[in-house]
């Protein structure tokens, strides 16, 4: 019988990404500094759906766009160019859809976002969910009633977790991981919120509250653990040059519940998601930056490295005949709207 469920369902804030990079040296009070590159698209849980959907899942979002040129932008480019399911979504009149200047410098960024908080909150959007083989979400201090119904609906939870501003990492917030099938901080919220000083002993803390952790390191790579097979990895990054960092994590995690829907093995998973974040960071943006199959294909049939050549020598097993079109990046500039 064929499973006509998502693959993978989303909801969060989405924003009009702009993206500066080639600063040189951050940005001093009073200068203006002319930048080498710029990028623009939809932002924030866009890049999820959209790393998602590159791969072919099934990806159904709901999120909120403003009653303006950006929304009506980032609806054009989710649902028309990426496939994206946007049923769940809705159209705020009078209210503007977030912007956010990304600043890249280095192998990091910095953000400036102006913004409201949207009318409709996700537990509005999402009512009673429907039944979605997994759901990547965004896991904050105050617990969303909607992650309980889609667990008890059999969806498989995807979690990771953002920068706490207020520099608490309450314990609290660990608790929800007693809904999620998988969670994948970074390395820094990960020792915070497990009150660890490294990576592997986060990882070992995390291990014992859901089946599945995964610790990224940035430019050190990751390591995960799998209590369901019994399977322990750790992988380096992919060694590239960064023009921008925006969403790469987004990237990773999209690409990881991709390489699990496909029941690989653990070090395949991920392998599988630090490429395809190593692939993103070398375009502007976070969603548009994803390579899908389309851009892991032209990877491997350009790799000449031995090394990687045989450290990722189960690609050809898992990349599809159909490969999906070639991937759209960030334009500069939006195109002009239609008259």
């Amino acid at each position: 019988m064929d499973d006509d469920r998502p693959d993978v369902l989303l909801t969060g804030l989405l924003f009009y990404d702009l993206v500066l990079t080639g600063l040189g040296r951050p940005p001093t009070p009073g200068e203006e500094i002319w930048t080498d590159g710029m990028g623009c698209g939809p932002g924030g849980i866009a890049n999820l759906a959209v790393a998602a959907a590159r791969f072919g899942l099934r990806t159904s979002l709901a999120t909120v766009f403003g009653d303006d040129y950006y929304g009506s932008y980032c609806r054009e480019v989710l649902a028309g160019q990426e496939s994206v399911d946007l049923s769940l979504s809705r159209t705020a009149d009078g209210w503007h859809t977030p912007v956010t200047v990304s600043l890249a410098h280095g192998h990091d960024r910095a953000l400036v976002t102006h913004g409201q908080e949207p009318p409709y909150s996700q537990d509005v959007l999402m009512g009673d969910p429907p039944e979605s083989r997994t759901a990547l979400v965004h896991l904050e201090a105050e617990p969303r009633e909607w992650l309980a119904k889609a667990a008890a609906n059999g969806t498989h939870i995807y979690a990771d977790v953002g920068w706490d501003p207020t520099r608490q990492w309450s314990r609290d917030l660990l608790d929800q991981l007693a809904l999620c099938h998988a969670f994948l901080p970074n390395e820094t919220e990960a020792m915070a919120y497990t009150r660890t000083d490294s990576a592997v002993a986060a990882l070992g803390t995390l291990s014992e509250l859901v089946p599945v952790a995964v610790v990224t390191r940035g430019g050190e790579g990751a390591v995960a653990v799998d209590q369901t097979t019994g399977e322990y990895a750790e992988v380096p990054a992919l060694d590239v040059d960064v023009l921008d960092a925006t969403g790469a994590g987004d990237v990773f995690g999209a690409s990881f519940v991709a390489a699990s829907l496909g029941g690989w093995p653990l070090v395949e998973r991920l392998r599988f998601a630090a490429l395809s974040a190593g692939l993103s960071v070398g375009h502007h943006g976070g969603g548009l930056a994803a390579p899908g199959w389309y851009g892991v294909d032209l990877w491997w049939r350009s790799l000449t490295d031995p090394d990687l050549k045989k450290a990722y020598g189960f690609l050809p097993h898992r990349i599809p005949a159909d490969l999906g079109p070639p991937v759209r990046h960030a334009p500069v500039t939006p195109p002009a709207p239609p008259h």
